[in-house]
């Protein structure tokens, strides 16, 4: 009887793509890690400088509100014809951007209370996203549903920017907390599967810049919906 055992090469084919797969993904994590560092100092000098402060309720705030959202769509929609550069560039220049709008909850919470959060969303986040890349059950059909979540999120907050509803507040972000959990997971598992071998470096580079845009806005969402319910408010 013939016995067939796999290959040295089939084994060394997925040796390469699983160390690939966690190059690619640390770059990703840099990536969002650094964006994330650039969003806290800008933040914070924001505040203690008295930038954010002189600008709220003004104009210029809704500029600061729009100015992300632009360079958001930039890197969805044209990043496949912009340089590794400007993409970068983009990326820290919307990462600065989010920062100084944030500006005020150093203003509005404790920095202890902040403190606090950020590690509690960070901890959480973590787990998250490692159930995300190791789980094998396909998470893609939960897709349309935390998509629809964010969008009942999303106009919530906006009819409560009218109402102020503290009651509508807490229940949406109790809810955004589950949203951007279950997206954290679904964004790692599709990272780690649309990663392909054989790509440009540079093609690779740009796409790692998507992946992390991604799971920094989990983050920052995450860590926003926490700091609304568990963010001590300065008296």
């Amino acid at each position: 009887m013939a016995h067939f055992y796999p290959s040295h090469d089939a084994d060394s084919g997925r040796t390469a793509i699983d160390r690939g797969l966690r190059g690619y993904l640390l770059q990703v994590y840099n990536y969002m890690a650094g964006g994330l560092a650039i969003t806290g100092l800008v933040a914070y000098w924001g505040a203690a400088s008295g930038v954010y402060a002189s600008i709220a309720g003004t104009p210029w705030l809704w500029l600061l509100l729009l100015a992300p959202l632009a360079l958001v769509l930039l890197l969805s929609f044209r990043i496949e014809r912009m340089s590794r550069g400007a993409a970068q560039l983009a990326f820290w220049g919307y990462a600065a951007l989010v920062g100084l709008s944030m500006s005020g909850i150093f203003l509005v919470y404790t920095g202890e209370s902040i403190a606090r959060v950020f590690f509690v969303s960070g901890g959480t986040f973590a787990a998250t996203s490692l159930y995300g890349y190791t789980t094998r059950a396909d998470l893609s059909r939960f897709g349309s549903f935390l998509f629809m979540g964010l969008i009942g999120i999303v106009l919530a907050l906006l009819v409560n920017m009218f109402l102020k509803s503290s009651a509508l507040q807490l229940t949406v972000s109790a809810i955004g907390v589950f949203v951007f959990v279950g997206l954290t997971a679904y964004d790692t598992q599709r990272i780690r599967n649309i990663y392909t071998e054989g790509e440009e470096a540079s093609a690779a580079a740009k796409r790692s810049i998507l992946g992390a845009l991604a799971l920094y806005l989990d983050f920052l969402n995450l860590f926003w919906m926490l700091l609304r319910l568990m963010g001590d408010r300065r008296q």
